[in-house]
């Protein structure tokens, strides 16, 4: 019979994440807090991901909205919240910490566009800034200025991820890229859902990428430095997905018919040299 806490480290390597590499580092109380945050995170992610049913994806995720709220209420049924709940309080994991990811997941059911960056931040808060949040509690933070810090390298990683997954998401009906700013470049929305490649559409990915590169400045920027010993997970984090980032620039974000992606032992080694170096390389 399969314990709660290894369904949570079966959930979390499956995944093949970046994230995983940097857990690797972490003492042992640490890393049974991440990776079962971080299960619960796929969990949530794979419901709209997986059931192309908008219905029962939605029926899913109001089921995990009553189990989170019974998990703090001493009452997990489910081997996430059963492997989660008893490092909850030692780390501040509050229940809104995991109803504003599931929030988050809402809203890719009830809307596939965004009008504009205002409204696709909104949508990065609720899925990345909170996981953000959270993961630096676990990490071991001390310092109040570190939430800023982790909210913002949460949004780096999640315009990150839009950027490295427009094609797949195309596919899915979703476009992420703000209406006005495809408007901006002269890019039609069936451009991208038939992966037509063009110049207007690398200016507007080189536009998208340069927000990504102020956000991971500006993250490396908020970091108290009491606390960049503590949050090296998050900076090797930072390490492999900054690295993604410029290897899809380099590529000319022929990101429409692949996707581009780091080897794992290149991962590996990203998160070690933050390891050895205590920081991120120049």
């Amino acid at each position: 019979m399969t314990t709660p806490q290894q369904y949570v480290q079966q959930k979390a390597a499956e995944a093949g994440s970046s994230f995983y590499y940097a857990f690797l580092f972490l003492p042992q109380d640490r890393r049974a807090a991440i990776t079962a945050f971080y299960a619960f995170c796929r969990e949530i992610d794979d419901v709209v991901d997986e059931v192309h049913d908008a219905g029962v994806a939605a029926t899913k995720l109001a089921w995990w909205r009553k189990e989170v709220v019974q998990s703090f209420a001493d009452q997990p049924s489910h081997p996430v919240m059963q492997a989660l709940m008893p490092c909850a309080s030692g780390y501040g994991i509050e229940a809104r910490h995991l109803l504003a990811i599931i929030e988050g997941c809402e809203m890719d059911l009830q809307q596939s566009r965004y009008l504009d960056y205002p409204g696709l931040q909104r949508y990065c808060h609720l899925v990345a800034g909170v996981v953000g949040e959270v993961s630096a509690r676990i990490f071991g933070q001390s310092q109040d200025g570190t939430t800023a810090y982790a909210h913002t390298l949460g949004q780096a990683f999640q315009l990150t991820n839009i950027i490295r997954d427009v094609g797949e998401d195309a596919m899915r009906g979703r476009i992420y890229l703000p209406v006005n700013e495809l408007q901006q470049f002269d890019v039609k929305a069936h451009e991208i859902t038939n992966r037509q490649h063009s110049d207007r559409f690398v200016a507007l990915m080189q536009f998208q990428a340069q927000r990504a590169h102020q956000l991971y400045d500006k993250a490396l920027q908020l970091l108290p430095e009491a606390d960049k010993r503590g949050q090296k997970p998050g900076l090797m984090m930072a390490n492999i997905y900054r690295t993604l980032l410029r290897e899809i620039e380099r590529e000319r974000f022929q990101v429409l018919h692949q996707r581009i992606k780091l080897t794992p032992l290149r991962k590996f080694w990203l998160a070690w040299q933050v390891q050895a170096l205590g920081r991120m390389p120049r």
